[in-house]
């Protein structure tokens, strides 16, 4: 099956690749503001993740393990190591996991905002077997789209982003607001974001497993997060300070996408990190 997914390099130098978040209004142009500070010192190259970006998805039974697989080839075969990666939500723990499998690969690893557990196992405290009825009925070919844009309707996407994902509450609105609704509405989108959204995307079960990765990366790693950023997810977020190899830069302001909202102060923590 061929699968059209959305690519961007610009500038020279060492390589950064900018991986976004997985979330149902997630592609690679909110690496954009990232990737114009970038290219005056890298070579940057971003890309949509499989499921996700802005072009029509097939119905598939989205996995961690197709992600994965999906990055060690794109990393391996579209970029090419040496590499310094930059992680945004989500895609925190798909970078720890390549650079645990693939040693030596990965220069330095920044992490931006990082999470490990989709939003609903974030607000029950872990999984439950209903959330597989909830991604079957929104895989559903009749009521599975109503059920779908009901949850990614404008009303609850801006509530959403209010409440977890920007701190201005005015900033998603206008064209920002609609360009994130044309993402939900692209052919096919609501399977890998109900996956997401339940869990299904976890790469790793608890705290212990996601440190555990982090502490094996074997590489420098930085963890950026705002000082705004909702109480269960930066309680994550700053577990990673115990570890010897993961610094953990908190900003004055941000919540789960300060790189969009906030990468003038972003780039000024990460860039002399991937120059180091």
């Amino acid at each position: 099956m061929e699968i059209t997914l959305g690519m961007d390099v610009a500038g020279d130098g060492p390589t950064v690749v900018l991986l976004p978040a997985l979330s149902s209004i997630s592609t690679r142009e909110e690496m954009r503001p990232l990737l114009d500070r970038l290219t005056p010192s890298f070579r940057v190259v971003t890309a949509d993740w499989p499921g996700f970006g802005d072009q029509a998805r097939p119905r598939i039974d989205w996995t961690p393990q197709a992600l994965s697989a999906f990055l060690d080839w794109f990393l391996s075969e579209m970029v090419g190591p040496p590499y310094s990666i930059v992680a945004a939500g989500h895609a925190a723990g798909y970078a720890l996991q390549h650079a645990v499998s693939k040693p030596g690969t990965i220069e330095r690893l920044a992490l931006i905002a990082p999470t490990w557990r989709g939003p609903f196992p974030t607000m029950m405290g872990g999984q439950r077997p209903w959330f597989a009825r909830v991604r079957a009925a929104v895989d559903h070919r009749g009521i599975g789209r109503l059920l779908y844009r009901l949850n990614v309707s404008r009303f609850v996407v801006a509530k959403m982003a209010k409440e977890h994902v920007y701190s201005d509450p005015d900033w998603l609105t206008g064209d920002r607001l609609e360009a994130k609704l044309t993402v939900t509405r692209a052919p096919g989108a609501r399977h890998a974001s109900v996956r997401f959204v339940t869990g299904g995307l976890d790469l790793v079960a608890d705290r212990a497993a996601f440190l555990d990765l982090a502490q094996q990366a074997k590489t420098p790693i930085l963890a950026v997060y705002g000082d705004q950023t909702p109480a269960k997810s930066r309680a994550e977020m700053e577990a990673l300070s115990v570890l010897p190899n993961v610094s953990v830069k908190r900003l004055p302001a941000g919540k789960l996408s300060i790189h969009e909202e906030f990468p003038d102060a972003v780039a000024h923590v990460i860039l002399p990190f991937l120059s180091e």
